[in-house]
């Protein structure tokens, strides 16, 4: 047993004052000479020892009773180890968008709010965080009408993020008991790959998921044919039965356009085409009508006038392959030979290509470092008669790159570098068995550039990156037959398409993503993207003829964008959330290590409670005192 005021327990030691005073209480009785009757002698004998057992037993009694009322006032009571000890508790909410599954017709984020505005205690200070905000020592009433309004985001905080995050928010005591719930539907996606264990944190973990894990989502579009008179949208589903037809429109704005019905395969995935009109500006939006998760039942994607990109080539050449390569329905191509070149017009290129020049002109390599500097893609082409010193120094004012010696020696292009940039999506698999291009003659290199292209030997044959690209052997037919090869054609347009982020037809929030636009601004202007009331300003590049723009952290929803200039709009641009909630896969909980699980949030709170109980003893002994006063009365009245 313990005292909550043990210092009134002192108070004890007054006791032995009516001790003292009736051991000590000395009377004197006064003899009174009377007849010698023996009868009368007896009498008075018992009467004085039924007044000294009454003595005693009041005595007793009030001893009892002050002591017990001592020990009421010191407020005796029992607990467990833990209750005494100060206790920290942060709650982890998820609110992320699978939290929109349904049970009993309330949303999963919906019942857990509820739950734990119903269960916590209004006096009670704890601090609470979501994926994206955090709320630090506040009571349920200080932010329920903010829980009640909580927004679903795309973000997801994993376990481990979610253990750090929460350290945060504890003190640093070590005496404290810390108590971290975690609200979740547990998808996988939440695991962390190395879980770490605090032992200061008791981990409480309580699942809330839908009675029936089954959503249907729009995963992704893409443009064929887009060239054409009649381009092809194709769209990708997944989730849905094998029985199932499931209606989905296309609008432009909000005009239906086309309707279709996606017929699902064993694998639960689908794939609807729409016939677009050609050379058509589109805002386009795919509905779909389902009890899974909302947020993925939309999908917003935009098809713009596609913008030509601008390629000049400085040739010495006679073969027409970059004319093939580069045709006007996506790019501006001109040729020039080196003495007919205007160097003024290459500040409005977006890729310059030099073709078996034999050397390059000292004003045309200054004129060049700017071109690259303000953003430009450049293309070198060597011939075979190269003059090393011209080259040397062009190549070394972009990278540490030298031409070393010529190797007259017959080789072929064995290795391609299937991670560079350059052929990203180009490849479904890793081929090797492609038709090898061959060379005759060819530059050996020093240069720390990453090899595109590679030779028997490991020599370079294409290298580099971010706008900078040198082949190290002339293309020419009596040279080489890589002009023919199926690898020209993606190496080349890459290469040239690289040079002007054209917007896709979709982007995904949460994700980089780069954009040109092509404009001039003024030394203050800035471009700004807007939706309806939602309106922010992208990080931004600036270069002579176009403006770059870098999304990241906005926008943060999804839907159709405007891009303006000055309240002038340019174009629109599309964010959809990412598809990664869409897919109900959960954890098994009891699989987590170091964590204890509870199946609800009441019978979580019914735990901690249960861990925090204080037994009060202070009642019981003020009804002793009672009963102890009325045993007073009742030896007053009833012994003599």
């Amino acid at each position: 047993m313990q005292f909550k005021h043990p210092e009134i327990l002192w108070a004890l030691a007054l006791l032995v004052i009516p001790v003292l005073i009736h051991l000590f209480q000395l009377r004197r009785y006064k003899k009174t000479p009377f007849t010698n009757v023996a009868m009368l002698q007896k009498v008075v004998s018992e009467s004085r020892k039924s007044n000294s057992l009454k003595k005693w037993l009041l005595l007793l009694t009030r001893l009892a009773l002050m002591a017990a009322i001592i020990i009421a006032f010191a407020q005796p009571f029992s607990s467990t180890e833990t209750a005494l000890r100060e206790k920290e508790t942060v709650v982890y909410l998820d609110n992320s968008f699978s939290m929109q599954a349904k049970t009993n017709g309330l949303s999963l984020l919906e019942k857990a709010v509820q739950d734990l505005i119903r269960n916590s205690k209004g006096e009670t200070v704890f601090s609470l965080f979501t994926n994206e905000s955090t709320y630090d020592d506040v009571n349920i009433n200080d932010i329920q009408n903010i829980l009640l309004s909580l927004p679903y985001t795309h973000k997801q905080l994993n376990l481990e993020e979610i253990k750090l995050k929460a350290t945060t928010l504890f003190s640093k005591s070590t005496s404290t008991i810390k108590n971290l719930i975690v609200i979740s539907d547990f998808q996988q996606r939440i695991a962390s790959n190395t879980p770490t264990q605090d032992s200061l944190i008791s981990v409480h973990l309580v699942p809330v998921q839908p009675r029936e894990a089954q959503n249907v989502s729009i995963d992704s579009v893409y443009l064929e044919d887009e060239l054409s008179e009649q381009p092809k949208l194709t769209v990708l589903l997944s989730g849905g039965s094998e029985e199932e037809n499931l209606p989905i429109s296309l609008f432009n704005n909000d005009t239906l356009i086309a309707k279709s019905a996606a017929k699902f395969n064993s694998n639960g995935t689908a794939e609807v085409i729409f016939s677009i009109p050609g050379n058509t500006k589109i805002n386009g939006r795919l509905n779909i009508t389902e009890n899974g998760l909302g947020y993925d039942n939309r999908f917003y994607f935009n098809i713009n006038e596609r913008e030509k990109i601008k390629v000049l080539a400085v040739s010495a050449s006679e073969n027409d392959y970059l004319e093939r390569l580069y045709p006007d329905t996506e790019f501006e191509f001109q040729k020039f030979p080196l003495n007919k070149l205007d160097y003024s017009a290459l500040d409005e290129q977006n890729v310059v290509v030099l073709d078996n020049l034999q050397s390059i002109p000292s004003s045309l390599q200054k004129i060049l470092r700017t071109f690259k500097d303000n953003g430009g893609t450049l293309i070198v082409i060597p011939s075979n008669q190269s003059d090393f010193a011209s080259y040397n120094s062009f190549l070394s004012a972009f990278s540490p790159l030298q031409l070393i010696e010529k190797v007259a020696n017959s080789t072929k292009v064995t290795s391609i570098s299937f991670d560079h940039p350059l052929y990203k999506n180009v490849f479904e698999k890793r081929v090797t068995n492609f038709q090898y291009p061959t060379l005759k003659e060819y530059y050996k290199v020093q240069s720390n550039l990453p090899k595109i292209l590679s030779l028997e030997g490991t020599d370079a044959f294409l290298l580099g990156d971010d706008g900078f690209y040198v082949f190290t052997a002339s293309l020419e037919s009596n040279n080489s037959n890589f002009k023919n090869s199926p690898l020209i054609v993606p190496t080349f347009y890459n290469m040239a398409t690289s040079s002007l982020q054209v917007s896709d037809i979709y982007h995904t929030v949460g994700e980089i993503s780069t954009l040109d636009i092509s404009t001039n601004l003024g030394s203050d202007d800035i471009l700004n993207v807007s939706k309806e009331d939602y309106d922010f300003i992208p990080l931004q590049q600036t270069f002579p003829n176009r403006v770059r723009l870098t999304f990241d952290q906005n926008p943060t929803s999804d839907g159709i964008y405007t891009i303006n200039q000055e309240g002038e709009s340019l174009q629109n641009i599309s964010f959809d959330y990412p598809r990664t909630e869409s897919k109900l896969n959960y954890l098994d909980v009891e699989s987590i290590p170091n964590a204890s699980t509870q199946d609800s949030i009441a019978s979580l709170f019914e735990y901690l409670e249960a861990e925090s109980n204080i037994t009060a003893y202070w009642k019981w002994f003020v009804i002793l005192a009672l009963l102890l006063a009325l045993t007073e009365v009742i030896i007053q009245k009833f012994i003599t």
